[in-house]
C-alpha cells in the first residue's frame, strides 16, 4: 500500500464520459445520469482500510444527499486478478452490506479512472449541474487512527454549495488514501509511487 494523495484533477474540467457494470448486472454511463443535476463520482473498493473507516459515513451521506438531489456513483478500478477482495462479485457483497444506494461500478479496463486521474481510494469528484468539476478533495480531516470524528465535513460543504448554486470554495484539501492497484505495468504517469506526506 502506498498512501496516497489526490491528483486534484483542475476545477472546471468537464466530468470525462464512462460506460460501466453496476453491481446490479446493468451498464450505467455519464449520459444516462441526469443532465440538470449535480454529480458526485467517488473512486472507492472494498478492502482499502481509508474507504473502511469511511464505510458508513458513504451509506449515510449517500441517503442523505441523493434525497436533496445531488447524484452519487461509486467505481472501483483495482487490479483483481491481484487484489480479488475487490472483484465484482465482492463489490455486490459489499455494497450490501454497507447500505450502499448509489450506483458501485466496476471499471475492469482502469481507463475510467486514468480519465478522472484518480489516484486514490477514496477519491472524490463533485461536479456541477453542467457537469464542470466544482469540487475534489477529501471527506473530512478523519484518517484511520488519528481520532477525528467522520462527519464528511469537507464533502457536505461542498456538496451543500453546489446543490443550493452557490460557488465551492477553491481552497480544498486532497483526499489520502491506498492508491489504486493498478495492472502490472500499466501505471499512469501522474503515478509516482512516492507516499503522500
Amino acid at each position: 500500500m502506498v498512501k496516497t494523495a489526490s491528483t486534484m484533477l483542475p476545477l472546471g474540467s468537464p466530468a470525462p464520459d464512462f460506460s460501466l457494470p453496476n453491481v446490479d448486472g446493468k451498464t450505467l454511463s455519464l449520459s444516462d445520469l441526469p443532465k440538470d443535476k449535480p454529480l458526485l463520482v467517488m473512486f472507492i473498493c472494498n478492502h482499502c482500510p481509508f474507504v473502511l473507516h469511511l464505510k458508513s459515513a458513504l451509506a449515510e451521506f449517500g441517503d442523505e444527499y441523493q434525497k436533496k438531489g445531488l447524484t452519487i456513483v461509486a467505481i472501483s478500478s483495482n487490479d483483481v486478478e491481484n487484489y480479488p477482495d475487490d472483484s465484482p462479485e465482492k463489490m455486490k457483497e459489499m455494497a450490501a452490506a454497507s447500505g450502499w444506494n448509489f450506483p458501485y461500478l466496476y471499471d475492469e479496463s482502469q481507463e475510467v479512472a486514468k480519465a478522472y486521474q484518480a489516484a486514490c481510494t477514496p477519491d472524490l469528484f463533485l461536479f456541477d449541474k453542467d457537469h464542470k468539476l466544482v469540487y475534489r478533495g477529501q471527506f473530512d480531516d478523519s484518517r484511520p487512527g488519528n481520532g477525528l470524528p467522520v462527519n464528511g465535513a469537507d464533502l457536505r460543504a461542498a456538496a451543500d454549495a453546489v446543490l443550493a448554486g452557490q460557488p465551492v470554495p477553491e481552497q480544498q484539501k486532497p483526499s489520502i488514501g491506498c492508491n489504486i492497484k493498478w495492472k502490472d505495468g500499466a501505471a499512469p504517469n501522474y503515478f509516482t509511487g512516492q507516499p503522500a506526506v
